[in-house]
């Protein structure tokens, strides 16, 4: 519950606020964005088949998170920025997907 409540206030408070993303970080943030994405179906999954582990979590987000941002840099250091980048996305959609249909099975028992 204290995690919804801190989405909550923290979405409250992006939207009060209005905060701009600096011109360096935003090749970066849809990818991180999608990759925390994926951490947090992986957690929700992760939870429901009764093997969440908050420590696990945490290293799954950060790192996934540095790993996607990394791979879009060294993508714009050679060059292939924007392949790079679809790549990562197409890579951790099928992932949020593939978690999104197991949460689903599970819920509804489908």
């Amino acid at each position: 519950m204290i995690a919804v409540l801190g989405l909550v206030v923290g979405v409250v408070i992006g939207l009060l606020l209005a905060p701009d993303v600096p011109e360096w970080a935003q090749p970066y943030l849809p990818i991180a964005v999608v990759a925390a994405l994926d951490a947090v179906f992986g957690a929700l999954r992760a939870f429901l088949d009764g093997i969440f582990d908050d420590k696990v979590f945490v290293v799954s987000f950060v790192s996934n998170v540095l790993i996607a941002a990394l791979i879009v840099y060294l993508g714009d250091q050679l060059g292939v920025g924007s392949q790079l980048s679809t790549g990562v996305v197409v890579v951790l959609g099928i992932r949020i997907f593939t978690n999104m249909a197991a949460i689903r099975r599970h819920v509804f028992r489908a």
